[in-house]
């Protein structure tokens, strides 16, 4: 079994930054895909960023040119950095991870595991 392990969220102001973080841990044999996602109040789930275990990057056109999402696979922890916040932007952020857990390619099984989610408010 993955758990996920959020942290970063809080209140900011319009224009601010935060960092939010997201480790996973557990009987992991590999990861592929990384992502992060939000929920606003009201609104469906949607995709903010997402990163592959090559490295490619997509990314929400509302978040464009102000979110970066990096990974580090030596600690199996994605990122998102959220530059020049807008109050749009308010929303529970939750991390969502894709791979395979296992000892080895004999046993590995395919995962797909969601953080708890972390309040990212965006106020004056």
């Amino acid at each position: 079994q993955v758990q996920l392990v959020e942290s970063g969220g809080g209140l900011v102001q319009p224009g601010g930054s935060l960092r939010l973080s997201c480790a996973a841990s557990g009987s992991i044999f590999s990861i592929n895909r990384m992502g992060w996602y939000r929920q606003a109040p009201g609104k469906q789930r949607e995709l903010v960023a997402a990163i592959t275990s090559g490295g490619s990057t997509v990314y929400a056109d509302s978040v464009k040119g102000r979110f970066t999402i990096s990974r580090d696979n030596a600690k199996n922890t994605v990122y998102l950095q959220m530059n020049s916040l807008k109050p749009e932007d308010t929303a529970v952020y939750y991390c969502n991870v894709e791979g395979y857990s296992g000892r080895n390619v004999y046993s590995r099984k395919s995962f797909a595991s969601w953080g708890q989610g972390t309040q990212v408010t965006v106020s004056s």
